[in-house]
């Protein structure tokens, strides 16, 4: 008993601190697990031990990754009113949107190790798959407009050969063809029962995870002002049906520099466009208000994201 005290209060001098310091540690908590948790529409029981535990890692991960999850919640304020509509009339779940919340964090110039770009985190081969052009000049994965769309389009096909909308999730990150595999051969209903590459096993409750957070981020410690949210932009859209020999140049005629028409267009990938078909892209212009934090106003997209 006397070495163990001896030993403690060594490592204690060695490392230059004192038994308050030690008591002075703030406490961690670790989350609370629901019975159940319901994403797009499907309820899914979390008792199975298997299904707890995975859980549990991913709540606990996202609450203490404080920076990530608080920067999300804020861009979720700008994004998801872009995001939600275009969800709706595809007749996709808006739970949906924690996917993108899971692939990107949100940021609009995400880029993978992978080449998957963008918000949805497409690859070269899937964008154009699903009608999304990808080149030097030009690539949609970065238009949330039409990036989104794609999406869309992905998951009501991968949800007419499933009709479940958590492998329609796990097939999002491992592809159709591996879980529906996975699926005969393990003889299951769900990716939730399949035994998966690690990621593609966590992806699922992830998603569940950053939907149970965002909907209520201040009991997990999330506390935000209202103008700590990011705020949606105003626009006016301006259509380019040509070549464009230098953006920089088009972008001071029309009252902005090359850094913010990029920042708000981040498909535009060179500084000039060729167009040889003569194609019409949409290009947007944030209005002067929308630079300003002073004059953009504040609209809060989930009032439970901000604090009491």
């Amino acid at each position: 008993m006397k070495s163990h005290i001896f030993l403690s209060l060594l490592l204690t001098v060695s490392l230059g601190i004192n038994a308050q310091t030690i008591s002075d540690f703030s406490n961690v908590y670790t989350p609370e697990v629901p019975a159940n948790i319901t994403i797009c529409g499907q309820t899914i029981n979390l008792d199975p031990i298997d299904r707890f535990e995975r859980f549990d890692r991913e709540i606990a991960s996202l609450a203490y990754t404080h920076g990530t999850t608080m920067l999300i919640i804020k861009r979720a304020n700008r994004f998801f009113p872009e995001i939600a509509p275009i969800l709706k009339r595809n007749g996709i779940p808006s739970d949906m949107l924690y996917l993108a919340c899971v692939e990107s964090s949100l940021n609009p110039r995400a880029y993978s190790p992978a080449k998957a770009a963008g918000f949805w985190q497409f690859i070269p081969s899937t964008a154009k798959e699903y009608g999304l052009e990808v080149n030097d000049e030009i690539d949609e994965r970065y238009n949330l407009e039409k990036a989104t769309a794609a999406a869309c389009r992905y998951f009501k096909k991968s949800y007419a050969k499933y009709g479940d909308w958590p492998s329609v999730m796990a097939a999002f990150n491992g592809g159709m063809t591996r879980v529906s595999t996975e699926l005969d051969k393990q003889m299951a209903n769900s990716s939730l029962d399949l035994y998966l590459v690690e990621e593609t096993t966590r992806y699922p409750y992830r998603i569940m995870a950053m939907k149970q957070i965002m909907e209520n981020p201040a009991a997990y410690g999330f506390n935000l002002r209202e103008d700590q949210l990011y705020q949606p932009r105003k626009y006016k859209v301006v259509e380019v049906s040509g070549p464009i020999e230098s953006w920089p140049a088009w972008a001071k005629s029309q009252g902005i520099n090359y850094s913010i028409l990029r920042e708000e267009n981040p498909w535009i990938r060179s500084k000039s466009l060729t167009n040889k078909t003569g194609k019409t892209y949409r290009v947007r212009i944030p209005t002067p208000e929308s630079r300003s934090r002073s004059k953009i106003g504040l609209n809060t997209y989930n009032p439970k994201w901000v604090g009491k």
